[in-house]
């Protein structure tokens, strides 16, 4: 383990490749955010998500999270390859975003963020979103 703490569930620690958290394994691609609350002492781990949907948070107390922080920030910030934005309309719009592993041994994984009040059932955010991650595609994975 690169840094870890003490938590209320368990010991949370993270390593070159992946955060652990006492009921789950995390590649940092995975992490789309976490922050600490030094009033309160939570820790919040949020998973990124899939198609329209927030992905799983997970929420722990922290007394001192020391380094974590700082490898959590490094590592997240590292995975993210390229973020693309695309208004779909009334200032509105969604972010697509490629994320690497640590380890360079796969593709990218591929999520898209949409803005509060969007429907991802409406076909006008399903083609922008098409059309951007497209576009963002042939940036990163020419040919």
């Amino acid at each position: 383990m690169l840094a870890w703490t003490d938590t209320s569930l368990g010991p949370v620690g993270g390593s070159r490749d992946a955060l652990y958290l006492p009921t789950a394994r995390l590649p940092w691609e995975q992490v789309e955010t976490a922050s600490w609350d030094r009033d309160t002492g939570e820790l919040v781990v949020r998973e990124v998500g899939s198609w329209g949907a927030p992905g799983a948070v997970h929420r722990m107390s922290v007394e001192e999270p020391g380094r974590l922080l700082q490898l959590v920030r490094e590592r997240v910030t590292a995975s993210v390859v390229l973020t693309r934005f695309v208004e779909v309309g009334a200032g509105r719009g969604l972010r697509v975003v490629a994320r690497r592993a640590a380890s360079g041994d796969r593709s990218p994984t591929w999520s898209c963020d949409l803005d509060e009040g969007l429907d991802p059932a409406d076909p006008a955010v399903q083609e922008a979103a098409e059309r951007c991650l497209a576009a963002a595609r042939a940036e990163v994975e020419p040919g």
